[in-house]
């Protein structure tokens, strides 16, 4: 059995904001407050692309009609899992129940 970092992507949508960072501030805001006190260990951040042009860092984040979807990273350590996959379910019903109806894709699994 070993320990794992798992870091999953949740697409959060914003209504009635005006500008990117707002929207990032509400996201983690709201997800914060959905995952406290039941996963309250999970460390949440605002999710960073590459531009495929210039090939700098940038927010996933995009509004349209004062509709914001932002991108959020979020990271679990799942303590004595079997294999990987046991450890991404883990962390995924973990964060899924207090996050319902939020869409999530696990990005890595990692070791520790």
């Amino acid at each position: 059995m070993s320990d794992y970092l798992i870091t999953m992507e949740a697409a959060w949508v914003i209504r009635d904001v005006y500008t990117l960072d707002d929207a990032i501030g509400i996201a983690i805001s709201e997800a914060g407050k959905r995952l406290n006190p039941s996963a309250k260990f999970v460390e949440i951040e605002s999710g960073m692309t590459i531009c495929p042009f210039c090939e700098q860092e940038l927010a996933k984040a995009l509004i349209v009609g004062n509709i914001a979807l932002v991108g959020l990273t979020l990271e679990m350590k799942v303590f004595k899992a079997e294999t990987e996959e046991h450890a991404a379910r883990i962390a995924k019903s973990v964060v899924g129940k207090a996050l319902r109806d939020i869409p999530l894709k696990v990005l890595e699994v990692e070791k520790i």
